[in-house]
């Protein structure tokens, strides 16, 4: 016994080997990168073809997949042929911004903790007078991911709403509305936000609310500030438990004291992140 294990540690002139990586057998390393984040699991697949060959493996990319990956696959890659795809590839399609609902919403994973993020346009949200060119127009503009927001001139009674169905896995989830206090635009390349519009955000604060079908409720007022610059408004959390369960989420932003006006708003969109995401602004 003692013979044959120096036999696999030398050479001809009894020199030692060192193990590599190379060495390590596949399934032993896949074992390994489960443990990972996906990210450091694809920087390690470069550092050889045992590494790479071991990434590929299914059983490591489904348990980053949320548990119910398949409604969600079929929400968001619709076009795609996704019986002839890996686990790896369909984790990275997900991470992608996927246009669903007419381009209306997106949805995508988040690529560190697979976490659900899901933004809606607000041209799927109802807007109190949008139809009213003296109050809203639709202005185009590169800083939305959906290439258009609402802007607001001047209005007395403000309400903006929107709901989702969705089966959401398991986790807590925060509501943001991106808005912003102004329009911008650029000019000569440089971008510049025009504030004439701008007031009656100071008197009174704006109130968010969600509600969600089982039952739970969230309620949070602030005063719109940070001229120029798009925020991100908390609306409130829900908690899903069920992932095969489907949930309606209602969100709304509301300032209807009609004793004063209110301009010069943005409303881009409205974001439902896992709590382990932090999104973009």
């Amino acid at each position: 016994m003692g013979g044959s294990f120096s036999s696999c540690v030398c050479d001809g002139d009894a020199t030692p080997l060192r193990p590599r990586l190379g060495d390590l057998p596949e399934s032993c390393v896949a074992l390994m990168l489960m443990y990972l984040d996906p990210p450091d699991i694809c920087k390690l697949a470069r550092l050889n073809r045992a590494f790479r060959d071991a990434s590929l493996a299914d059983f490591i990319w489904e348990s980053k997949l949320p548990l119910n990956y398949k409604f969600i696959v079929e929400k968001a890659l619709k076009d795609a042929c996704v019986e002839e795809l890996g686990k790896r590839d369909i984790y990275a399609r997900l991470c992608r911004p996927n246009l669903v609902d007419n381009g209306t919403k997106e949805i995508w994973l988040d690529k560190r903790t697979g976490g659900l993020c899901l933004a809606i346009s607000s041209t799927a949200l109802r807007i109190t007078g949008i139809d009213d060119r003296r109050y809203w127009s639709r202005i185009s503009t590169e800083e939305s991911r959906f290439h258009t927001v609402a802007y607001l001139q001047q209005i007395w009674w403000l309400e903006v709403e929107g709901e989702v169905d969705f089966q959401f896995p398991p986790g807590t989830y925060s509501v943001f509305f991106r808005l912003q206090l102004g329009r911008s635009s650029k000019k000569l390349g440089r971008r510049v936000c025009k504030t004439d519009h701008i007031h009656g955000w100071d008197i009174k604060p704006v109130k968010f609310q969600l509600t969600t079908s089982d039952g739970q409720h969230a309620v949070s007022k602030t005063h719109l500030d940070n001229h120029g610059h798009w925020v991100l408004y908390h609306a409130g959390n829900f908690v899903s438990k069920n992932p095969n369960d489907l949930m309606k989420v209602k969100f709304s932003l509301a300032q209807i004291d009609c004793t004063h006006t209110k301009g010069g708003l943005c409303v881009d969109s409205v974001f439902i992140c896992n709590s382990d995401v932090k999104p973009e602004v």
